[in-house]
C-alpha cells in the first residue's frame, strides 16, 4: 500500500505561480512512476506530468514550458512547479503513484483556482 498526501493548492491570479507537493509513504520501494493529474468541473481527469524513479519526465502539451515536475527520492516527495498559470489550469490536482506491480494509488486532491 502507498499513501499520498498533496499540499500547495490555492487561489492565484492569471500569470502567477504555485508549487504542489505530494508526499508518499508506505511501500515506497514499489513506486515506479509518480505523476500529477487534474480534473476540471465537467471534464475527465487528465494527465499533467509524470516522472519516473530515474527522473524521466513527460508532460501534457498544454503545460509544456510552464510546469516542471521533479522528485526528491530521499524525501519520497514529488513536486510540480506551475508558472504562468492560466484560467484553464483551474482544477483539482491529484497525485498518482504507479507501482512495479501495476497498482495505482491516488491522493485526495488539492484545489487550484486561477482567477482574477
Amino acid at each position: 500500500q502507498v499513501q499520498l498526501v498533496e499540499s500547495g493548492g490555492g487561489l492565484v491570479q492569471p500569470g502567477g505561480s504555485l508549487r504542489l507537493s505530494c508526499a508518499a509513504s508506505g511501500s515506497i520501494f514499489s513506486i515506479r512512476t509518480m505523476g500529477w493529474y487534474r480534473q476540471a468541473p465537467g471534464k475527465q481527469r487528465e494527465l499533467v506530468a509524470t516522472i519516473t524513479r530515474g527522473g524521466i519526465t513527460n508532460y501534457a502539451d498544454s503545460v509544456k514550458g510552464r510546469f516542471t515536475i521533479s522528485r526528491d527520492n530521499a524525501k519520497n516527495t514529488v513536486y510540480v512547479q506551475m508558472n504562468s498559470l492560466k484560467l484553464e489550469d483551474t482544477a483539482v490536482y491529484y497525485c498518482k503513484a504507479a507501482t512495479w506491480g501495476r497498482d495505482d494509488y491516488w491522493g485526495q486532491g488539492t484545489q487550484v483556482t486561477v482567477s482574477s
